[in-house]
This record gives structure tokens, C-alpha cells and sequence, in this order.
């Protein structure tokens, strides 16, 4: 069974998604520190997860979650920067 999670740093209030064939193991090495792009951002707390029979499958989801991710982040940073200028 593959999963793909997202956490939210306790930290930082800031969102983080990824895939993973063992949640407890995953969410444990983020929390430790192990995962070098969240480090910084520890502690998280699991906010969401979907299972899927498939890697494949989990994979391209989680591709797409970050691709709509990233689309919005930009677009909310561009409405900020607009509001700044006014």
C-alpha cells in the first residue's frame, strides 16, 4: 500500500507533501530530522493521506498536488505583492 501525506509544520504553519509505502516510518524521519528538506520546518503533525494500491499511481498524485501547489503559492504571492505596491 502507497500513500501520499501532507504534513503541516508546527513551525512554520506551512504545508509539505509527499509520498510514502510506510506512513509511521515517514512521518517519524521527518520529525527526527532526517528528511533534509523539512528539517528546518520540524515538528509537523499528519493533516491528510490518501492510499493507493499502486506506486505508480501515488506518485503521479502527489506530482500533481505539487504542481497545483506551487500554482496557487505563486498566484497568492503575486496578489501579496500587488497589495503592497497600492
Amino acid at each position: 500500500m502507497f500513500c501520499v501525506y501532507i504534513l503541516k509544520s508546527l513551525k512554520d504553519k506551512k504545508l509539505y507533501i509527499g509520498s510514502t509505502n510506510n506512513l509511521n516510518r515517514r512521518l517519524l524521519e521527518h520529525n527526527k530530522g532526517l528528511v533534509p528538506s523539512t528539517k528546518p520546518r520540524k515538528p509537523f503533525k499528519l493533516v491528510y493521506c490518501e492510499a493507493y494500491l499502486l506506486e505508480k499511481d501515488a506518485k503521479h498524485r502527489e506530482h500533481n498536488l505539487k504542481l497545483h501547489s506551487r500554482a496557487f503559492a505563486q498566484h497568492q504571492k503575486r496578489i501579496d505583492d500587488t497589495l503592497k505596491i497600492a
